[in-house]
């Protein structure tokens, strides 16, 4: 073979014109181009570190956001952070021998800049400072680095980038809708000077990947010169009626035999929605429990997000059905009890305590999927399916964070059962305390799903009224 032409790097070529470098780059800009190990680290230490600090806010700040969707967008987005956290640590311990600094901020005004955003006293402010400037400038410096740095010689690096960008680049799409639904004109004529103060906080940083100038201006507290105080309360908005209504038992229906499975159907949707509550008392457990292993904050952020879906796919089943789910009580008395009543251990045992009673075949998810699938309603069994899946999944989380930190599994059983019992405020003070009637709704819904289907409501199905009144959701005595 000739070796006798030159191969210039402008116009260098692989066998027959296959892509050289695998098609990574070309030639020139593998020989050109690129970070030093040293640049590639910081930029991705500050990544995770604005990472871990997203993650912090979205968790702080779920359970006392009453807006729902908001509600919902924080669980996805606390996930992506968690997730992402992991990636790109794993990436920086690979490029370097310890200490790594993952547990130090890479730089003083970046903590300025997310407690301020932490300390937002409103709504408005609190998208404002997530969406407008925190994921957005996240998302251009996931770019930068992509832009930056070598595909090749820092491939992985730029694998991970760009699995983050993805993600980042959905949130930016969601934040824009975020920011124009929750900020007004008033709102922005309000907040200017903070929004002014958040980009020369990050100015003073150098940009958050620090690779502009750093600004001389020494960064000033507005909202986070006093320090940010966590609220567990749960708040739902105006469209969630009646919070604390147990009139309607779910689980007592769906465990009578007597009753077919197509009513059913609408108590698995409220179930699934009624699941809100579930990500509200996640985040409080998240919240109140530093120190972890990020592993941890992975993992119950994960389950965090996949309750929060259940919750959507118990949205979506009552709109396929053509009813307003507003005209439903969804209580949130277990969230609450829970948050105020228990230390985040003892919350962490409840949850187990119910997971590992959905696991049984004959009262379980499995149970409830096949209820579904007996429905003949497709959209109901898909997702029994899906949620039947995951609660394996959550099951698992239990025993791998909660059960050796109690001793075994019996033992973590024990304390959630017990834990959940100190809760359980008496249903009839609710009434007297004037805070619900736990009134019936499940006539009304019941005839509505009827009129869907086109069929004349069952009179005895219609008259269901067993409560919550001696029953848990688990089927035990409330005394017990």
């Amino acid at each position: 073979m000739s070796t006798d032409n030159p191969m210039p790097v402008d116009h260098y070529a692989g066998y027959r014109g296959l892509p050289a470098l695998v098609g990574l780059m070309d030639m020139k800009s593998a020989s050109t181009h690129g970070l030093t190990i040293t640049e590639s680290v910081e930029r991705l230490k500050r990544l995770h570190w604005a990472l871990r600090r997203l993650h912090g806010i979205f968790v702080a700040h779920l359970a006392s956001m009453p807006i729902y969707e908001l509600k919902m967008a924080f669980s996805l987005h606390a996930h992506y952070c968690a997730e992402h956290v992991l990636h790109l640590a794993g990436r920086i311990r690979e490029m370097r021998q310890p200490p790594y600094g993952l547990d130090n901020t890479p730089h003083p005004s970046l903590d300025i800049f997310f407690d301020e955003i932490l300390a937002a006293p409103s709504t408005p402010a609190l998208i404002l400072g997530l969406y407008e400037h925190a994921i957005p400038a996240v998302h251009s410096s996931l770019e930068a680095l992509l832009r930056d740095t070598s595909r090749l010689f820092d491939h992985p690096t730029y694998r991970a980038a760009r699995f983050a960008q993805v993600e980042f680049s959905e949130i930016c799409d969601y934040a824009g809708s975020a920011v124009h639904a929750m900020v007004t004109n008033t709102d922005r004529a309000t907040l200017g000077g903070w929004s002014t103060s958040l980009q020369s906080i990050l100015a003073h940083a150098g940009g958050l990947d620090g690779t502009m100038p750093h600004a001389t201006a020494e960064p000033v507290r507005v909202f986070s010169a006093q320090p940010f105080h966590y609220n567990s309360i749960p708040q739902r908005d105006e469209r969630f009626i009646d919070p604390y209504n147990m009139g309607v038992n779910a689980e007592a229906m769906l465990f009578n035999p007597e009753i077919p499975a197509q009513p059913k159907t609408l108590m698995l949707f409220f179930k699934r929605m009624r699941e809100i509550d579930v990500p509200e008392m996640m985040s409080s457990i998240l919240a109140e429990t530093p120190g972890k292993p990020w592993e941890y904050y992975r993992d119950m952020t994960r389950q965090l997000w996949d309750e929060a879906r259940h919750a959507m796919m118990g949205e979506v089943g009552f709109v396929s059905l053509g009813i307003d789910w507003r005209a439903i009580p969804f209580n949130f008395t277990w969230s609450l009890g829970l948050n105020t009543m228990l230390e985040p251990l003892e919350r962490h045992a409840v949850l187990f305590t119910i997971e590992q009673g959905l696991m049984p075949k004959k009262n379980g998810k499995e149970y409830e999927w096949e209820v579904a699938v007996a429905s003949a309603n497709r959209l109901s069994e898909l997702i029994q399916d899906y949620d039947w899946a995951d609660e394996i999944v959550h099951a698992k989380v239990g025993r791998d964070w909660l059960v050796p930190q109690i001793g075994s599994q019996a033992e973590a059983l024990a304390f959630g059962d017990k834990s959940w019992s100190r809760t359980l405020v008496d249903w009839a003070k609710w009434r007297e305390d004037r805070l619900t009637d736990h009134r019936n709704w499940w006539a009304e819904v019941y005839s509505k799903a009827c009129e869907h289907w086109g069929i004349a409501p069952d009179p005895n199905i219609l008259a269901y009224n067993a409560t919550y009144e001696s029953l848990r959701p688990d089927m035990k005595e409330v005394s017990a």
